[in-house]
């Protein structure tokens, strides 16, 4: 066997991979671009043994250039994005994520699975059936599936049958594709508000009396039924509860919620709150639920906008436990 003493730079790279290999908690070659994993591959595929003396030298050598260096970046867009965090305005980001597709820089498949969900469902919905397939099979599998189900009959089984065509596709074609999708998305119009209307106007609602709340439905189905619709599937009420929370995380919810408020909601009158009380006491241990009745019953006589107040007060805290995903809600069903 041949003892190499005499190495390129290259080779140098390739003996300082192979001493970080032994250690696990090293970082991998993946920030690598394919190129350079494939030269360094093919450096040490050529090598054999390195002597002590040249391995020493090489580390000597390696650690006084790290310690020459004053400071380091990202190399790459996403990578100064997250270390700017919050320091650039959401006009600026965009900018420079639209001049990075332009220029076809950085891996456009880690963007196009970022994509809001709207986005992602008007590429499906707008481009060919092959190029959609490929998506599909780079999105999440949970992504993936929720993209698929949002499509048209007729369309689901074309992309479905265009699933077969994409076991030979290879990397610089996937890459093209992903690059012609994502330019495609950042051409998508982009509303000034992020959030749907009818997401704002239910969460609008929830807070609203009863009665209001009924009074702008009633006016929104007699001006324009589908938004009307499409609002009542965003609300979410205290009546709600036993279709839209998993038994499961009813524990969960009532930490979040302070024990005399809990009382007060449990103490509804309504048939479809009621309900939803004794859900909630269903859901909890026995020794948990005979107290909380025993307190309710001690309340004695409590004005409506006391309950109503608590009430929600416990949506409240199940929408905080819904945004940091500690908790999941049941999607609401469709009527028919």
């Amino acid at each position: 066997m041949t003892i190499q003493t005499a190495l390129n730079q290259r080779q140098k790279a390739a003996v300082i991979v192979r001493l970080l290999l032994d250690d696990d908690e090293a970082s991998s070659l993946s920030r690598l671009d394919s190129e350079s994993q494939t030269l360094l591959a093919e450096e040490m595929a050529g090598m054999e043994l390195i002597d002590r003396q040249t391995r020493d030298a090489i580390i000597t050598e390696f650690c006084d250039r790290l310690e020459a260096v004053g400071v380091t970046f990202p190399g790459d867009l996403d990578g100064t994005l997250a270390m700017l965090g919050q320091q650039l305005s959401e006009d600026s980001t965009d900018r420079l994520r639209r001049r990075a597709v332009i220029q076809g820089r950085g891996d456009p498949w880690i963007r196009i699975a970022a994509l809001p969900a709207p986005a992602i469902l008007s590429l499906a919905n707008s481009e060919a059936v092959e190029m959609v397939a490929l998506m599909l099979s780079k999105l999440p599998v949970e992504r993936a599936s929720e993209v698929f189900v949002g499509l048209p009959r007729e369309r689901a089984r074309a992309v479905a049958q265009a699933m077969s065509m994409t076991a030979g596709v290879t990397p610089e074609s996937l890459h093209r594709v992903g690059l012609v999708l994502l330019q495609a998305a950042e051409a998508l119009p982009r509303p000034a508000l992020s959030t749907p209307a009818t997401d704002r106007m239910g969460a609008i609602l929830n807070f609203a009396t009863a009665d209001l709340r009924d009074d702008v439905l009633d006016s929104l189905d007699r001006h324009d039924a589908e938004f009307a619709g499409s609002v009542r599937k965003a609300i979410f009420i205290f009546a709600h509860i036993p279709a839209r929370v998993l038994p499961r995380d009813i524990p969960r919810i009532i930490r979040e919620v302070e024990q005399p408020v809990l009382v007060r909601a449990l103490a509804a009158t309504g048939e479809a709150e009621a309900a939803a009380a004794e859900f909630i006491l269903a859901n909890l241990s026995q020794r948990m639920s005979d107290g909380l009745r025993e307190e309710r019953n001690d309340l004695g006589k409590l004005r409506s906008s006391d309950i109503e107040e608590a009430m929600t007060e416990v949506v409240s805290a199940i929408r905080r436990l819904e945004e940091a995903g500690e908790i999941t809600l049941i999607l609401p069903q469709d009527d028919e």
